[in-house]
């Protein structure tokens, strides 16, 4: 942990304490700052090699998201999570923005073949779980940061085997009760890590809905589940300084690379990109289980 680090001559950290970040040790990146906006102690701000990184992973998120329609908040938050670039809740704060503003445009592209039960049932499922994630992120981002950190790499995981099923389609339309639980779930995945995604997708495309249709209504209901977030993380102010700069640092990139594969797509088939995808899930999900699980083992909680 960073009190560690004051054993090297290169160090001048004046106390022993840990970042207030909290976070496990990492010998190259340090935390951003604490989520509450305090300065952490033997912390700065970042270098390029981190901006380099971070920006890195916006790539391949954004990718990802233009391939396959979804993931970017997952990969973005799974992989600048693993490499420690700044604290999970403002990465999940950075990812909220970021996806809002995709989904805005994809409706705005889209003929809003909206349906309209099944998005006001799963968006009111979806509130009451924001709302709880929310108010769980900020306790674990200054308590209990080892509990987030297996939690995002469980969430991945599971997110990426949710992706790989191959689930059949129901005969019958789900009733409203199974629309308000999956955004349920859907919504508290949103508040901890704007990762709500999944479990839609899961659910939606079951559903005896035209194609484009299901499209429609997973981009509407995500992008309100991104607005409620955001709403609840301002009003709870949670959204710190730093998330911004991450925002207004990433927003071009994530435009221009969109603004390319819009215009250039590759010649790769759906299912070769749900494989490669899930594969890139996977190995950063595992990437943050095996520390994480580690140090608890060896603090032997």
């Amino acid at each position: 942990m960073c009190w560690r680090r004051r054993r090297l001559p290169v160090l001048a950290a004046p106390s022993p304490r840990p970042c207030a970040a909290g976070r496990l040790s990492c010998p190259h990146v340090y935390a951003i700052s604490r989520l509450a906006g305090e300065e952490p102690a033997a912390c700065g701000a970042m270098t390029a090699w981190q901006i380099a990184l971070f920006l890195l992973c916006v790539a391949l998120a954004t990718c990802a998201q233009n391939l396959s329609g979804f993931a970017f908040a997952l990969i973005l938050l799974g992989l600048a999570g693993l490499l420690e670039l700044a604290p999970l809740a403002d990465l999940a704060n950075v990812a909220t923005v970021l996806a809002l503003a995709n989904a805005l445009v994809a409706l705005r592209r889209s003929g809003r073949t909206l349906d309209v039960p099944a998005f006001r049932d799963t968006t009111l499922g979806s509130a009451m779980g924001i709302l709880a994630g929310v108010l769980l992120v900020g306790w674990l981002s200054s308590n209990v940061t080892l509990v987030l950190r297996v939690l995002l790499g469980l969430t991945v995981v599971a997110c990426a085997i949710v992706v790989l099923l191959q689930a059949a389609a129901l005969r019958e339309r789900s009733s409203a009760a199974s629309f308000r639980t999956w955004g349920v779930v859907s919504g508290l995945l949103t508040g901890l890590f704007s990762t709500g995604g999944p479990p839609l997708v899961y659910h939606l495309y079951r559903q005896p809905m035209p194609l484009r249709t299901v499209r429609d209504t997973l981009v509407a209901t995500l992008a309100a589940s991104s607005l409620m977030r955001l709403t609840m993380v301002l009003g709870t102010g949670q959204f710190s300084a730093n998330a911004l700069k991450l925002c207004l640092l990433a927003a071009p990139l994530v435009f221009a690379l969109s603004w390319w594969l819009e215009r250039h797509p590759p010649g790769w088939s759906r299912p070769t990109v749900l494989k490669l995808v899930s594969a890139l899930l996977l190995l950063t999900g595992v990437g943050l289980l095996v520390p994480a699980l580690l140090q608890i083992a060896k603090a032997g909680l």
